[in-house]
């Protein structure tokens, strides 16, 4: 599944060509992806106009001139390209429909943004704008790890006496929303604290250090454009580059990357999710 950065890449990447803009007319292609999209949803979408495109957690978030806020989660494959639209120096030509091209928006201006899910396993819903924090999606989930309300005192009190993993307590979403596999391998990777240890058993201190290295983690992958594993593009269709920059994930057997370590990176499985650490300088 895309993170918070390739999410957040997504958003900035589509923002000069939806947000303010009218959506001139809207197709969907079949009737479902992970689950059924809402009744009319082509209908309730053309003639609106996006006034803002936000974000929570790993969700996309376009509020709308309706008064509805149209819900989006990528899924495993999700794509969300745009075409016909000058993006910095480049311009897109619309490209012929593609086999998986299950929901397109045609925006005032010319822009046309296409939603692409080989795998189905994304998702779209709209809900009132003044309840969507109550869309069973979002409800629950805790706070955004670059924002203000995730910070030292927080995280200390979340995890007190938590005796789950380090790793697992901080890929729950109702700790902390966003965070995946990826980047909490990384952060815990700098703070140098093992992804077995448990939570509640780390130091008031230590866990404080997480985060501030959460939140560098995650701005240097979003100023890399994200991750590219798999499936995942930008909204241009371009990589994203945070992958070469991997301290641990993905690097079993090769050497540490912490100066003045002679550690080899470790993978272990935990709750069916593998975990790349460095045994000698995480603990």
């Amino acid at each position: 599944m895309p993170e918070l950065p390739e999410v957040e890449t997504v958003r900035r990447g589509l923002i000069p060509a939806i947000e303010g803009r009218v959506i001139a007319a809207a197709r969907v292609n079949r009737p479902d992806l992970r689950w059924p999209f809402p009744p009319r949803m082509a209908q309730r979408l053309t003639g609106a106009r996006i006034t803002r495109l936000g974000r929570r957690s790993k969700y996309l978030l376009a509020d709308l001139s309706s008064g509805e806020t149209l819900i989006v989660h990528l899924g495993m494959s999700g794509r969300m390209l745009v075409s016909g639209a000058v993006m910095g120096r480049f311009h897109h030509d619309h490209p012929a429909p593609a086999k998986h091209d299950h929901v397109v928006f045609d925006m005032e201006g010319g822009a046309r943004v296409t939603f692409n899910d080989a795998r189905r396993f994304g998702a779209m819903d709209l809900i009132e704008t003044d309840r969507v924090e109550d869309h069973w999606l979002l409800a629950g989930l805790g706070p955004e790890p670059l924002g203000n309300a995730f910070h030292q005192d927080y995280l200390v009190e979340r995890l007190r006496g938590r005796m789950t993993p380090i790793k697992a307590a901080l890929l729950d979403q109702r700790v902390v929303a966003g965070l995946g596999n990826i980047y909490v391998c990384e952060a815990l990777h700098r703070a140098g604290i093992s992804p077995k240890r448990k939570a509640g058993r780390i130091s008031a201190a230590r866990i404080a250090e997480l985060v501030p290295v959460i939140r560098t983690v995650l701005q240097e992958a979003i100023a890399a454009g994200g991750s590219s594993l798999r499936d995942y593009r930008q909204s241009d269709g371009e990589l994203g580059y945070f992958q070469h920059d991997f301290r641990v994930y993905g690097r079993e057997g090769q050497p540490c990357r912490t100066p003045g370590c002679c550690g080899t990176v470790t993978r272990i499985v935990q709750s069916g999710r593998s975990s790349f650490y460095c045994p000698q300088c995480q603990r």
